[in-house]
Parts: C-alpha cells; sequence; structure tokens
C-alpha cells in the first residue's frame, strides 16, 4: 500500500450489500478491504459480524483491538495473574484504575443490552478462528492512548478527565437498545465526534484522529499484497477517519509513522523538578523557623506532620481502608510527602494488600463489581486502587495546606 497504488471505491458484494451496518468498500491495489462499523455493545452488530465472515468472501479479518485488550478480551480474568503491589511501584495504578472505569461503563450498558462489552469484537475472533482466517490486530496499545491523551490536555482540564471516568461509573442514566443500535449510523457519530472536537481537540485528536491514522499504518504493514479482501472491524465512529486515510496514499513505510504515534511524550522537566523544590523549600521553611525560635520549629513541623498525616489518612478512610492502613497512610504521609521517589498512596496500598490480600473471588467478581459504586468499595482488588488514589490526593492536598501554613508563619504579617 504505497504512493503508487491504485485506491478506488468497489462494489459491495451480495453478502455486503444485504446487512445493515454502516461500511465502506475499498481497493487499494490488489486489496479489497470491507470497513464495517459497528457499536461496541450490540447484538446486531455481533451478528453482523458473525455473517460476513461466515460467507465467506475475506481472507483475513482485522480488528480495532491492540494486543492488551485482545488478551482482556480472551482472559478477562487476567489481572489475577498480576502482582498487584508491582502494578504500584510500576506506578501503573492509574491506568488500571481508568481502564476499570472505562470497563465500568460498557459493563453498564451491557447490563442494560443484555450484551456482554465488545461482542462484536469476540465474534469477530470466535468467526476468524473457526475459519481458520488470520487476525489482525491492528489499534493502538490502550495504554499508550491513555497517556497521550493525558498529556496532550493541558493540566487545568485533566480533572475533567477523572471527572468524566467518575461520571461513567456513578451515572445511572439507562441508554435503550434503539438508541446503542442508532450508534452505528455513521453520520450521528460523525457529527457528535465533530461537537465533541469542538469542545476539546487536544482529547479528540489523540483519541480518535490519531487512532484513525495509526489503524492505517497498521493494515500497510500488515498486507503488503498479502490477502486480497480484508474485513476490518471497527467502531462506528472510525469509519470515515479510517476510510479517508485508506483512500489516500500512505507511506512506502509506514513503520516509521506508526512508531511516531506510539511515542509518549516524556514529563515536563518543571513537573520533575516541582516535587523535589517543594521538598526544598519545606525543609528550607523548617531551618528558618528553627533559627528564629525553636518553638517556631517545633510548631512547623508539628503542622507539617499532623496536617499531611490527617488528610492522607482521611483518604485511606473513606476508601475503608484496614485500620492498620490509616495509621501507617498517617504516619508516612508527611515523610514521604519530603521523598518524591516514594509516595503515600504507594506506602497505603502495601500495607492495603498485606492486611487484605484479594482472593480469587474478587479478582472473578471485578469487572461485575466496579459497574456500581459500592462495588470498588467492596471489591478488594478496587479498594485497594481506591486506597492508594485517595490516600495520594490527601497527601498532595497535605502539602500544600501544611506548605502555606509553613509561608504564612513565616511570612505573614504577624511575623
Amino acid at each position: 500500500m504505497t504512493d503508487s497504488q491504485d485506491i478506488t471505491a468497489a462494489e459491495p458484494s451480495r453478502t455486503e450489500a444485504t446487512t445493515a451496518g454502516p461500511r465502506q468498500v475499498l481497493q487499494v491495489g490488489e486489496t479489497r478491504y470491507t470497513l464495517l462499523g459497528t457499536a461496541h455493545v450490540s447484538a446486531q452488530s455481533a451478528a453482523e459480524v458473525r455473517e460476513l465472515i461466515r460467507s465467506g468472501d475475506f481472507d483475513a479479518v482485522a480488528i480495532e483491538l491492540c494486543p492488551s485488550r485482545h488478551h482482556s478480551l480472551v482472559e478477562p480474568d487476567a489481572l489475577a495473574d498480576q502482582d498487584l503491589f508491582q502494578v504500584f511501584r510500576q506506578g501503573k495504578a492509574g491506568m488500571v484504575a481508568a481502564s476499570l472505569a472505562l470497563g465500568a461503563f460498557q459493563q453498564r450498558l451491557a447490563e442494560q443490552s443484555g450484551i456482554e462489552p465488545g461482542a462484536e469484537m469476540r465474534a469477530a475472533l470466535e468467526e476468524s478462528e473457526a475459519a481458520g482466517l488470520p487476525l489482525l490486530l491492528v489499534d493502538r496499545d490502550v495504554g499508550i492512548t491513555l497517556k497521550r491523551i493525558y498529556t496532550n490536555v493541558p493540566w487545568w482540564q485533566r480533572m475533567g478527565l477523572i471527572t468524566g471516568l467518575l461520571s461513567s461509573v456513578v451515572s445511572r442514566q439507562e441508554v435503550s437498545p434503539a438508541e446503542i443500535e442508532r450508534l452505528k449510523e455513521g453520520d450521528v457519530l460523525e457529527s457528535t465526534f465533530s461537537e465533541f472536537a469542538e469542545q476539546s481537540e487536544a482529547l479528540y485528536t489523540p483519541l480518535i484522529r490519531e487512532r484513525d491514522r495509526y489503524m492505517a499504518l497498521r493494515l500497510a504493514e500488515e498486507n503488503p499484497g498479502r490477502y486480497r479482501n480484508v474485513l476490518v472491524v471497527i467502531g462506528a465512529g472510525h469509519l470515515k477517519g479510517l476510510g479517508e486515510h485508506l483512500a489516500a496514499p500512505l507511506p512506502q513505510a509506514p513503520g516509521v509513522e506508526r512508531e511516531a504515534l506510539e511515542h509518549t511524550p516524556p514529563r515536563s522537566r518543571i513537573w520533575k523538578l516541582l516535587p523535589w523544590l517543594i521538598t526544598a523549600l519545606v525543609l528550607t521553611g523548617f531551618a528558618i523557623g528553627f533559627s528564629r525560635d525553636t518553638g517556631l520549629g517545633l510548631q512547623l513541623v508539628g503542622e507539617w506532620f499532623l496536617i499531611n498525616g490527617v488528610l492522607s489518612a482521611l483518604g485511606s478512610a473513606i476508601a475503608l481502608g484496614h485500620p492498620v492502613t490509616i495509621a501507617a497512610t498517617f504516619v508516612a504521609a508527611p515523610l514521604t510527602s519530603l521523598n518524591p521517589t516514594i509516595g503515600a498512596g504507594f506506602v497505603a496500598a502495601g500495607v492495603e494488600l498485606a492486611m487484605r490480600k484479594p482472593k480469587v473471588r474478587d479478582f472473578s467478581a471485578l469487572r461485575h463489581d466496579v459497574a456500581s459504586v459500592k462495588g470498588w468499595w467492596r471489591n478488594r482488588v478496587s479498594r485497594t486502587l481506591l486506597v492508594f488514589m485517595l490516600a495520594t490526593i490527601g497527601s498532595a492536598a497535605g502539602t500544600w495546606v501544611a506548605g502555606l501554613r509553613i509561608a504564612g508563619a513565616l511570612f505573614g504579617s504577624g511575623s
């Protein structure tokens, strides 16, 4: 699939013409691509996928999944095989929590519609295996996408991302099957995404536009004249964008651009240095306090420990952490706040795992439990994530509150 290849719109086959889902059929060189737009929670979408693959018209199936999401779909209890302590140690707790929140939203739709999330992708997996067809995973890794979203959005808008994830769990608004089916209408989704882009272009680009381009590049990599008829199963919202990229000439070396879209921008040096700067300022404040008066110095140290410890422990308590976890958080937070290499949330989660080790049933019920607010607190796995996040937030709040108290005591009008 290079600049020199012919790209034309192809006539739909008999099977393609009689099914209802939005689609595009493109002839790119010697390869015919049938792009099938689906709703990720839809019985009709899953049935269409099965019908098309069983038709025998295709010699390969490409799906909007990355290897990690494919693994999660095939092994829904894969989290049970992970060492949760290493998840926290490697800084992946936020990513896991975000994935669970997204899964909770799909699970809620599934409970209302009676269809499991990703039913059309599961249908593609099963039918392609039964037919002996190659399965091409063409989407970008979900972790990379979430990281690029986070770094692409200005820092003052990131709270909106967190709020959106929380609302997907908290909201109990029902979505009717008819509304879910209407999501397959390309024009409805396109207008929705267009409005969304106007509100947050920084979010739309890594979430939709980059992935449209990425999937086109992956198809070019996977199919250098290897397959003649490829069924591409994607969400309806990607139908127009992916079709436009396939209809335009793609680079002769698609891997170079694909790797660029996999790159995660490094954190700004300012954000890397900020924790150390705060530590230096706090310790300097202590030193100034003791240089003026021993009592003042002890007062500042005491307030630092009390405020930081109480707020971080409060976070653990809100997460319904074990009493030992709450006590450990109270002791650890004032110290970890002065050591940027370790966080209060990490200590809190470690103690919680030691006191309440998740059981097999917690992992088995995780996908169902996180679909409700109470379930996040009931399940030991998700509750440990809450302990980590809320203790971290509490410690961060304590650092700023105590820091301002120190500044006020040293440089206030009464000093």
